[in-house]
């Protein structure tokens, strides 16, 4: 558990910057996005200058928590336009839900020459220690607790939409409270946030109840991989850069697309392979059981936590399938 010298450190930093960088890993989640809204409606309540930076594009679900359009990376702003500070000349780089520098792509190459002081929120195992102070906690279910805890720490005021952020963090890294994650913190800290002003009802229309015809064609089309290995316990699915262009649905369309195999009850592991345009596979992996798929994306490159975790393999969609169908079988 982080202590009051850890958040103070924290504090500290944020209270001698002037201007402030907010960024997150590549394909944003609810807890980035969460905890990016957040901590940008707070430290410019806090009279700070204040920029979030999205290394992709961000689900269309999430846009409702930021006020303004988040630039992205490479598409509104070039990595020349931020290395020469032409984006804003900044004294503070926080980064939230990674401290993984291949989770950062382009970004990671600006910090490394940027040469200033970086905060890290994050709750994630797999650690790069990118920052001169560190607020992780690996046994948190978000991020969002963290940033919640350092409001709490702070006496940051916690407005409705700081509320609806941090619910949005919390909420859907937990699989709306269905994940082994959720515990009596989690369900405390929302109950916080509803008193602050975040409606469930309403939060959860929005992120899930908006399908687009697109990605719910798209969503069909993974379902139609669906294979079942090893007794049934373990299932895999995939998505082909034609089921995009056939759909119209984006990459980003696929979030939470991997939990539709476990409402079959035998399955215990499973796998989303995802062709990427530039000829890699993206793999998300999730457990429901002893199994640690985070060993299994850590071997080939990437991280993660016990119950999901994530990775990306070179080479044919079939030979990625067989590579991680492999690990997959030591682990059952």
């Amino acid at each position: 558990m982080l202590n009051n010298n850890d958040f103070q450190k924290a504090v500290g930093l944020i209270d001698k910057s002037d201007s402030i960088l907010i960024a997150t890993h590549t394909k944003p989640d609810g807890d980035a996005c969460g905890c990016m809204a957040a901590l940008t409606e707070a430290f410019a309540a806090l009279g700070k200058k204040t920029k979030a930076l999205m290394l992709s594009p961000i689900p269309r679900w999430y846009t409702f928590l930021f006020h303004d359009k988040v630039p992205i990376l490479g598409q509104d702003v070039s990595l020349e336009d931020l290395t020469e500070g032409r984006f804003g000349k900044f004294d503070l780089v926080v980064i939230v839900d990674t401290n993984s520098r291949k989770q950062l792509v382009e970004f990671d190459g600006y910090l490394k020459d940027c040469d200033l002081p970086v905060l890290v929120m994050d709750h994630h195992v797999t650690s790069d220690s990118l920052g001169d102070v560190e607020l992780v906690e690996p046994g948190a279910a978000a991020t969002g607790l963290i940033v919640h805890d350092l409001f709490k720490y702070a006496r940051w005021p916690v407005t409705k939409k700081v509320a609806e952020a941090l619910f949005v963090a919390v909420a859907t890294d937990t699989g709306w409270f269905q994940f082994a994650n959720t515990d009596s913190r989690t369900l405390r800290t929302c109950a916080e946030l509803i008193e602050r002003g975040a409606d469930p009802t309403e939060l959860y229309h929005a992120l899930y109840e908006n399908y687009s015809p697109q990605r719910f064609a798209l969503m069909l089309s993974m379902l139609g991989t669906l294979q079942l290995h090893f007794d049934s316990r373990y299932a895999t699915q995939y998505i082909r850069l034609r089921d995009f262009e056939q759909t119209g649905a984006a990459h980003a369309d696929t979030e939470n697309f991997i939990n539709e195999c476990h409402r079959i009850d035998t399955v215990k592991v499973s796998a989303l392979f995802v062709e990427l345009k530039d000829g890699r596979i993206r793999c998300s992996l999730r457990s429901r059981c002893d199994a640690d798929v985070s060993k299994i994306a850590v071997k080939f490159g990437g991280g993660g936590h016990k119950m999901a975790a994530g990775t990306y393999l070179h080479g044919a969609l079939e030979d990625a399938m067989q590579l991680v169908s492999a690990e997959v079988k030591k682990q059952l």
